[in-house]
């Protein structure tokens, strides 16, 4: 078997439902499996996959055992020559693992494969490649300087070596994810594709971001909870240095003064900036299925119109809600719309395959929304 795609849950039933789709779309034409490990959702996550995946590969825990467990454990049961350990709130292009395993053939001593994130606003995520977080950069990251932070060396639609891949998708062989343990359990929540990165760097192996190749990633890397992400941000560092580097009073009291003026800076940014708000007027719904449009427009307050997903070069969009039928247009056109008129006060929403939702997000550090007609 080719290729393992593992994919870890935790009460995101909707946005777990599109990803399997797009996935599974995605693997037709390879010898692959997918494996959903569920860290004991409280919601129908479980439910949903065992009636509409059959094929899928479906792990259940009693317990939240956090990312690394939960990955480790999923891995086990993987067969493929390589694994891809992907986040549930993502959607991935028809072509995506094709392109990536076509590059990793070629690459020698490889480690792990990350590619382009895009987020729901259609806008890049730079958390997809990333440095070394040394000590200075991490505290320079916390105080809102990230230049040092992210791999801003290489263009977002380049490919070249860098040091740290985002968990949301790593693609690797799973004889060197073995070899180094696989994700350090020593982290619940954060800091594990850092450590993960760093391992496959210390053992010899290189990092790859491949721009050519992209996903929908719709929760960005800062959560709404400012406080509970510093906090946690903070004790991921702390295990990663005491693991790798050697740290001492100074850089832990460091740390600690970082975190709290992070904290006291995003709320008075908040205070100051409040989110803007997308004053849409109209919608457009990419399909060609009318009796959609009967089922979504009543869940709308601007009417809604049903359009081509051929739209005419030099087409201007602004204040509207695109919303994609993915059984009329594919993942990768989508994105390409996505980012064609994304910044000019539009919102993005995708009906997955055969679903009775819309999906989407008009923040990168949110989960997004869902509307059920």
């Amino acid at each position: 078997m080719k290729l393992s795609v593992v994919i870890l849950n935790y009460n995101v039933r909707y946005f777990l439902e599109q990803c399997l789709y797009s996935v599974q779309k995605a693997i037709e034409k390879l010898d692959a499996e997918i494996i959903v490990i569920d860290n004991n959702s409280t919601d129908d996550s479980c439910e949903m996959v065992k009636s509409l995946f059959s094929n899928v590969i479906l792990l259940e825990n009693n317990e939240n055992k956090g990312f690394s467990k939960a990955n480790n454990q999923a891995v086990k049961f993987a067969k493929g020559e390589y694994v891809c350990i992907l986040n549930p709130d993502t959607a991935v292009a028809e072509d995506t693992f094709l392109k990536v395993l076509n590059f990793a053939a070629t690459q020698e001593n490889l480690g792990a494969v990350g590619v382009y994130f895009m987020d729901g606003t259609g806008n890049f995520l730079p958390e997809s490649k990333r440095n070394l977080p040394t000590p200075k950069a991490s505290i320079l990251k916390l105080t809102g300087f990230v230049k040092k932070y992210y791999a801003s060396y290489l263009h977002e639609t380049e490919t070249g070596e860098v040091a740290v891949l985002a968990g949301a998708f790593m693609l690797l062989k799973r004889t060197v994810y073995n070899e180094v343990n696989g994700f350090d359990e020593d982290y619940f929540m954060y800091g594990e594709d850092i450590d993960l990165s760093y391992k496959l760097m210390k053992a010899g192996y290189k990092n790859h971001y491949f721009g050519f190749a992209g996903i929908l990633h719709y929760k960005g890397e800062s959560p709404q909870n400012d406080e509970a992400y510093l906090e946690r941000f903070y004790g991921a560092m702390r295990i990663f240095y005491k693991k790798h580097f050697n740290t001492n009073i100074v850089f832990d009291v460091s740390v600690k003064v970082a975190v709290t003026m992070a904290k006291q800076a995003r709320m008075m940014k908040k205070s100051k900036k409040p989110f803007k708000v997308l004053l849409l007027q109209k919608a457009y719904f990419i399909t060609e299925n009318p009796t959609l449009i009967e089922a979504i427009s009543p869940k709308l307050n601007i009417p809604l119109q049903m359009v081509s997903k051929n739209f005419p070069e030099g087409t201007q969009i602004e204040n509207t809600m695109l919303i994609f039928d993915a059984e009329y247009i594919e993942y990768a056109q989508i994105f390409r719309l996505m980012h064609r008129f994304k910044n000019k006060g539009n919102a993005f929403r995708i009906r997955p395959p055969k679903c009775n939702f819309i999906i989407g997000s008009d923040r990168s550090d949110e989960k997004g929304s869902v509307v059920l007609f």
